[in-house]
């Protein structure tokens, strides 16, 4: 720490909705040049936290904030950034038809003679680019920048705004890990400066990195703290959700390598990123599919779903050969895909809950020409019961869900189709972990009902937690398997070796 004194105490925070206590008596403290992670599960408390801090909402009285040892009241987002408090959210806040200065400069242009002198504002703000690196200037327009770029002019925006305690919300959803690795020494410098970063993350492994200390909610309560040597993934896990990790990776069903397969894949490939690829999958199993970025994994399992052309191979369900041309061609032969990209490729957001469950399946119901409504709502509420689908009704929208009660609503309107064959791509991507806990429960009961469920993951704790087998992919090809009757163990070690094509004589055995 580069101070004893605090730069930021939260102190009995408590705030209340009709209905609803979202924060109880919640304490938090900062100091200058530390990153303190903030975790929790969905529902924790950690936005409601934070808005708290930026003066979105007020907490209930009896609370108090200080700032330098000193009682602050912070009523309104204008209070909040006279003392130095930004926050960047996992939307970013940018104009996107505006220049990188003119967004910099939002609410706090540089005026001459009554007209917004861009000169200015452009000179102003191209020293705090430099310092963090920006390989843009101030005159670029924010639309011409990635979705990296973007991030770094919100936090150029608050750096030039001499804030003193960021927080940064899931800053790392939609960066690469080259572009991650970026903004971790970006994170490190503006430490090193004195800043106080707050950084809010589902990702265990990002925390570990990156973090001085870990405060956790649950519930809307304060957990506690800990130290960076106290740091361990199992202590955090217990402390968000109560639990030991070890109970997290449900595997009571007894592994259906023996049973009859459910889906054949031979020598399937498009002539590019995918090259002949075979494997079998069998009723009852849950077999992984791993590989590093680029390996081939989402392009596999896109041309067995046939969501893109397939040059050469063939797919057998349930020992009957599948013509798949396209995606419903799969679905009638029994075999469904949950995409990695829940948002802009499976949900609707602006439809209820009801309806996004029923679209698969919305035909079944009608009789002559007219819709079934009520067999729908019963459809709907018999999903949200058997997934604990996390909803107030039925009718509200998906989009207001959290990120784990979205993938379960996409995950129920697979299932309502009752198939044979599952593929889940990055199922728990972006759902914190007692959705995590969820979701391997209900994998776990699938394979036990027979379903043959591939998951594709590129978190390797996750794949060895939950599959009886794992398929490692390396450059389009199947470099391995292990699992069964293999002979290897399933371990990070082992998928890495083949994932980066070590000697397997060098693998471990079961």
């Amino acid at each position: 720490m580069s101070s004893p004194e605090p730069i930021l105490e939260m102190r009995g925070i408590s705030k209340t909705f009709p209905g609803v206590k979202a924060l109880n008596d919640v304490q938090l403290t900062i100091y200058p040049g530390e990153i303190h992670a903030l975790m929790g599960e969905n529902g924790a408390g950690k936005s409601t936290l934070m808005k708290v801090l930026s003066g979105a909402y007020q907490a209930d009285p009896g609370g108090e904030i200080r700032i330098d040892g000193e009682p602050v009241t912070i009523d309104d987002p204008l209070a909040a950034k006279a003392h130095g408090i930004a926050i960047i959210y996992q939307e970013l806040a940018l104009a996107p038809n505006l220049t990188v200065a003119e967004n910099i400069h939002l609410g706090m242009e540089i005026g001459r003679r009554g007209m917004i002198d861009r000169q200015a504002m452009a000179e102003s703000c191209g020293e705090t680019l430099k310092r963090l690196g920006a390989t843009f200037g101030p005159r670029t327009l924010v639309a011409d920048l990635s979705i990296a770029e973007r991030q770094l002019v919100e936090i150029a925006r608050a750096v030039h705004a001499r804030s003193r305690i960021l927080v940064m919300d899931e800053p790392t959803t939609a960066l690469s890990s080259r572009e991650t690795d970026r903004l971790f020494a970006l994170v490190r410098q503006l430490r090193a400066e004195g800043l106080a970063i707050i950084y809010i993350s589902h990702r265990m492994a990002e925390v570990y990195e990156l973090s001085d200390r870990v405060s956790v909610l649950r519930d809307g309560t304060y957990v506690g703290t800990l130290g960076r040597d106290e740091i361990r993934p199992e202590t955090i896990v217990r402390m968000m959700v109560g639990r030991d990790l070890s109970s997290f990776y449900k595997k009571d069903h007894v592994p259906g390598v023996r049973n009859a397969p459910v889906l054949e894949v031979r020598d399937v490939g498009d002539g590019t990123r995918v090259k002949d690829c075979s494997f079998t999958l069998h009723a009852g199993e849950v077999l992984g599919l791993a590989g590093l970025v680029g390996a081939g994994r989402t392009e596999l399992a896109r041309l067995v779903y046939g969501a893109d052309t397939r040059t050469s191979g063939e797919i057998v369900v349930a020992g009957k050969p599948a013509d798949i041309r396209r995606p419903q061609d799969a679905i009638d032969a029994g075999l469904v895909y949950l995409t990695e990209d829940r948002k802009a490729q499976g949900l609707f957001l602006d439809m209820t809950v009801a309806e996004n469950l029923n679209l698969g399946v919305i035909g079944r119901d009608a009789r002559a020409g007219v819709l079934n409504r009520g067999k729908g709502k019963w459809r709907a509420a018999r999903a949200i019961k058997s997934l604990a689908i996390r909803v107030a009704s039925p009718d509200v929208t998906v989009g207001s869900l959290s990120g784990g009660n979205q993938q379960k609503v996409l995950l129920s309107r697979l299932l309502e189709t009752e198939p044979k064959v599952l593929i889940l791509d990055e199922p728990t991507r972006g759902v914190d972990i007692g959705a995590k806990s969820e979701i391997y429960r209900i994998i776990d009961q699938l394979a036990k009902t027979g379903v043959g469920i591939l998951v594709i993951s590129s978190e390797l704790p996750e794949i060895v937690g939950i599959a009886d087998r794992v398929l490692v992919m390396r450059e389009g090809e199947i470099a391995g398997e292990v699992g069964g009757e293999t002979g290897f163990a399933i371990t990070q070690e082992n998928i890495i070796a083949l994932a980066t094509g070590v000697d397997r004589s060098l693998m471990a055995a079961e």
